[in-house]
């Protein structure tokens, strides 16, 4: 399958900011799931890149001239490949297993978390990992705007709705209370009819004699060939596609916009 895909973010301040710094998860790596085809960044200024601690592609936007908007334009073609019951055939990676075990801010697990958490079987097959994202979204409901970026798994619980974000955070934190180590996935899929869906999380979980499975908790299926992975980490705080700080602003105004095609072959 080939994705293309274009991802508009812009900031707009009230007020002149004097300095700005930006750190973007917004280029796919190459690796077991897909192949970059083509990918290109634009954005008003230097662009630094480097890796992160987990391996993600990380571009570095510093601005110390005034601005009142800051626009990020990303496009591109990506290959992606079909996936049985959701495994990578990758190997464990970089970063120890035990890393992917421990809580988080936005991962803790309370005790209505544990309590679901070991509400189904061990969490040691792909089916398994399907019937704990079942169990989570009849919990918690995809419901937009009743959430924020810093939401945990355990507020979006005891709200009993939420989206993407807090289904993933919630898999982490179950998987986690029972000592399965799991990784936060942000990325893009390819939504059909559904609107303003195209960027998602999801999550990987490591089994053992398994490997990485990814599971798309929000539609309890696995990760297929309509994805695109852009970053992992623990959680959304280390693997958000752009985070930053300024100098001045005073008001901010997000606006995003991403579309997401699949096609069969190259549209090239």
């Amino acid at each position: 399958m080939f994705l293309t895909i274009r991802h508009e973010t812009v900031y707009r301040y009230d007020a002149t900011v004097h300095y700005s710094i930006q750190q973007l998860r917004l280029t796919p790596a190459s690796g077991s799931a897909q192949t970059v085809r083509r990918w290109f960044v634009d954005a008003p200024g230097k662009l630094d890149q480097t890796f992160d601690a987990y391996g993600n592609v990380l571009h570095t936007l510093v601005m110390n001239r005034p601005h009142d908007e800051i626009r990020v334009h990303v496009s591109g073609e990506v290959e992606t490949l079909p996936l049985i019951d959701g495994r990578l055939n990758e190997d464990a990676g970089p970063i120890p297993l035990e890393h992917f075990t421990c809580n988080t801010r936005l991962t803790d697990a309370d005790p209505a978390i544990c309590e679901l958490a070991y509400s189904v079987p061990p969490l040691d097959t792909p089916a398994a990992l399907i019937t704990m994202a079942e169990r989570i979204i009849e919990r918690v409901p995809f419901q937009s705007g009743v959430t924020e970026v810093t939401s945990t798994a355990a507020q979006a619980l005891a709200l009993g709705r939420g989206v993407c974000q807090d289904h993933t955070h919630l898999m982490l934190a179950c998987c986690r209370a029972r000592n399965v180590p799991a990784r936060y996935v942000s990325g893009y899929i390819e939504p059909g009819e559904v609107d303003d869906a195209a960027s998602h999380a999801w999550v990987d979980v490591w089994l053992s004699g398994v490997g990485w499975v990814s599971v798309d908790v929000t539609h309890a299926a696995f990760a297929s060939n309509v994805y695109c992975r852009l970053a992992v980490a623990r959680d959304y705080e280390a693997a958000s596609p752009v985070r930053g700080r300024r100098i001045g602003g005073l008001g901010e105004r997000l606006d995003v916009s991403v579309a997401v095609s699949a096609f069969e072959q190259s549209p090239q």
